[in-house]
């Protein structure tokens, strides 16, 4: 080859190159704009199965429902949502395996989770660690006292719920009342609790009798709260054991005034006890009510809405569980628009700057004080009258 064609075969080499460095370099805004399209990741842990699965159910159908409903409109901020679920199956072992997994495998944004206090209080650690906001679907005061910086919670608390109670048994002219509570994270906390509230409201529990949460009889713990000089009596429990309650009770028939907690706020307590729900009394979220409530209520709206599209597409009655869930995830999507992204400093900033944010559970309004954002105002006392849940005003 001589000197001429050597120059010009390098021309040629060095011209390909070229080229191919701008075509690369062409590509570089591409590649930058598909990283800012990668999916907003939300992890989430739920008692789908197992004990816990009557909470958990229906927070998996709601999440799994919303987050396609989102994706249908363009998403958030121009991006997906995944949705990267686990069934822990009512074990908290297995809640703090997933936890594990949602951070260091799957790389997730955010967590929503879990669906008892047991499985979240499992959960909080890691996610504290890892500084990834957490939002759990359980409702024990423990979940979020103290405050920990990357934790919060969307359900009223157990104290709440006791306020509540207490206050209505007041009203009523009873000051002495049986304190029947579950063994399980959301009992124990509640039975604390009550017992704290009961003394500073002047009230005095006369009994103060504990149950297993997958106990079959409870007659034995009834029996002794009947012979008591209790006016009124207040279960404080999840699952299915406070239908059992329900039914021993009337076996019993007793007569003091039965109270039970928003653990049991959901037509499938009333499926479970069937008639002997008859005249219990519990404080609920506005969502089981939503129909009866004034047009003028903010929260109208948001449960109207809630309760026809969950009830259409699952096939089942609306529950304040899945409310829950359908609160926690539309909160983060709105503290991640205001975010600007998913941050999780600035995620974990904008969750606790929430305010005014309406939803089938309340109106919450979050602070560095205060990770739940919700008082005893945001809770109807309701109660079993024909099979289905009516205001007491």
């Amino acid at each position: 080859m001589n000197l001429e064609a050597q120059r010009t075969a390098r021309f040629r080499i060095g011209r390909r190159a070229a080229t191919a460095w701008l075509a690369g370099a062409a590509l570089l805004p591409l590649a930058s704009g598909a990283l800012a399209a990668d999916p907003i990741k939300i992890g989430a842990v739920v008692s789908a199965t197992g004990p816990a699965s009557f909470l958990g159910d229906p927070q998996q159908k709601t999440l799994e429902m919303y987050v396609k409903k989102i994706n249908d409109g363009g998403g958030v901020l121009g991006r997906k949502l995944e949705l990267v679920l686990y069934d822990d199956a009512s074990d908290a072992n297995k809640a703090n395996a997933f936890t594990r997994r949602l951070i260091m495998q799957d790389e997730v944004d955010v967590i929503l989770g879990a669906s008892t206090t047991g499985s979240t209080m499992a959960m909080a650690p890691q996610a504290e660690a890892a500084k990834v906001p957490l939002v759990s679907l359980a409702a024990a005061s423990v979940i979020v006292e103290p405050v920990k910086p990357y934790v919060f919670k969307m359900p009223h608390s157990d104290r709440m719920a006791a306020q509540k109670v207490l206050a209505e048994m007041k009203t009523r002219g009873f000051t002495q009342f049986a304190l029947l509570s579950d063994t399980g994270g959301f009992g124990k906390s509640g039975r604390t609790e009550t017992l704290k509230l009961a003394e500073a409201m002047g009230m005095k529990a006369v009994e103060d009798q504990t149950y297993g949460e997958k106990d079959t009889d409870i007659t034995p713990q009834l029996t002794k709260i009947k012979s008591s000089p209790a006016q009124a009596i207040l279960v404080f429990g999840t699952g299915q054991a406070p239908a059992i309650v329900a039914r021993n009770y009337q076996q019993l028939a007793m007569k003091q005034p039965l109270y039970t907690t928003h653990g049991q706020a959901s037509t499938e307590f009333i499926r479970i006890a069937g008639k002997s729900s008859e005249g219990i009394r519990m404080p609920s979220p506005a969502l089981l009510i939503a129909s009866a409530l004034p047009a003028a209520d903010p929260q109208k709206k948001v449960s109207v809405d809630y309760a026809k599209e969950f009830e259409t597409q699952a096939k089942m009655d609306v529950s304040t569980f899945g409310g829950y869930a359908h609160d926690a995830l539309f909160m983060v999507v709105d503290a991640v628009k205001r975010a600007g992204g998913t941050d999780k400093q600035k995620l974990r900033d904008a969750i606790e700057a929430t305010s005014g944010f309406v939803g089938v559970s309340g109106i919450y309004k979050m602070s560095p004080t205060d990770h739940m954002g919700l008082d005893v105002s945001a809770f109807r006392m309701v109660e079993v009258q024909g099979g289905a849940f009516k205001e007491v005003r």
